[in-house]
């Protein structure tokens, strides 16, 4: 396993969480599970194929709205797994 994956405290779900994952410009979105999450990223299991999908920066959608979610970066691939990892928002409150 490498240090990427283990770093920070993960988060594990039971049954883990419905979610959805859409390309970054929302030509292309599929179902997934969210099996755990930590600070920096999470890791999610997609239902249906990524194959040809451009995965290189994507959405984590957290809510059927699409009002939840979090900017990701593909960390790994893994079958039908992916590692993500968490974008900063340019515009955060404190």
């Amino acid at each position: 396993m490498s240090t990427e994956r283990a770093a920070g405290e993960r988060g594990a779900f039971q049954r883990g969480i419905g979610a959805q994952v859409m390309g970054i410009d929302g030509t292309w979105r599929r179902e997934c599970v969210l099996e755990d999450v930590s600070e920096s990223g999470g890791r999610m299991t997609v239902i249906g194929t990524v194959e040809g999908l451009n995965l290189k920066e994507f959405f984590l959608l957290l809510s059927s709205t699409g009002l939840a979610y979090r900017r990701c970066e593909l960390a790994w691939v893994n079958g039908d797994q992916l590692g993500a990892r968490f974008l900063k928002q340019a515009n955060k409150r404190g």
